[in-house]
């Protein structure tokens, strides 16, 4: 049977899936196709259930608990770090109000976070890839820098604002939940607890042999140096990433529910999980 996997191009989720990829994983006669598009592109891919297994934002999980489950484990979270919002040097805090603000989708983790941190602010959705450039460029007077972009936006001359991972747990305690791994619900159980178990295993084999698992993310890093990309995988696929735990759970619960009080998400979600 052919399962597919739809993750970002991005050198952590390349290193959690390197394992599976290369035929490290004992896949019990599963067939792994992977898809490799932007977080945001998955997002709206997930709401008419594309993929059997997808990465997605937590905050677009809120629209897609119907469609998905979370799977135990492929967590990112953000522990005290997370997306960055940044602008030019000079910029203050004060001109927020009467800024337009690059936000790399809608639907993003990192969108709902800058929502719960200042709400009001007027957004304007841009490829991740093209935040960081634009705000160094003056086309836009801020932006929420994600992935790679969090090591490397003061090379270009840009000033964190917030670092909304920071933010968070000062807040709460707890890391940002900012993105999972979904199993569609109308897959049979035996299959949902095949499919998890060469997942674990793929992001287990990545820990225990790192050097490995670096060398594949690295052509993933886009352009990063060998040691900011170690730095990068470390912070989004470590043990968090194994399991939740707790306080993963726990976190992801209260991003949720934080959302919903705040008037930023429909309804109100509580996460389910794949067994």
């Amino acid at each position: 049977m052919l399962v597919r996997v739809a993750h970002s191009p991005d050198s952590d989720d390349a290193f959690m899936f390197w394992a599976l990829a290369k035929g490290r994983v004992d896949t019990e006669g599963l067939v792994y196709e992977h898809v490799l598009r932007d977080i945001e592109t998955l997002n709206r891919a997930a709401e008419t259930s594309t993929y059997e297994v997808t990465a997605l934002s937590i905050h677009a999980y809120a629209y897609l608990a119907d469609r998905y489950l979370l799977l135990p484990h492929g967590a990112s979270m953000g522990d005290g770090y997370g997306p960055v919002l940044v602008a030019r040097k000079g910029f203050r805090e004060a001109d927020l109000a009467a800024a337009a603000i690059a936000i790399p989708g809608a639907r993003t983790s990192a969108a709902l976070a800058l929502g719960l941190w200042r709400k009001g602010l007027r957004t304007k959705v841009m490829d991740f890839a093209a935040i960081q450039p634009a705000v160094a460029a003056g086309e836009v007077a801020a932006g929420v820098i994600i992935h790679e972009g969090q090591l490397t936006y003061a090379e270009e001359g840009l000033s964190k604002i917030v670092d909304l991972g920071e933010w968070w747990k000062g807040e709460t305690g707890l890391p940002l939940p900012l993105g999972g791994n979904g199993i569609r619900r109308d897959l049979p159980p035996d299959l949902r607890a095949k499919v998890s178990r060469h997942l674990h295993a793929s992001i287990a084999t990545g820990l225990a042999h790192r050097e490995e698992g670096l060398a594949h993310a690295e052509s993933f890093s886009r352009g990063l140096p060998r040691e900011k990309t170690d730095r990068f995988v470390g912070m989004y696929v470590n043990d968090w990433t194994l399991d939740y735990g707790e306080r993963g759970r726990r976190a992801i619960a209260l991003f949720l529910e934080r959302g919903y009080e705040a008037g930023l998400l429909p309804r109100r979600v509580v996460p389910e999980f794949a067994a």
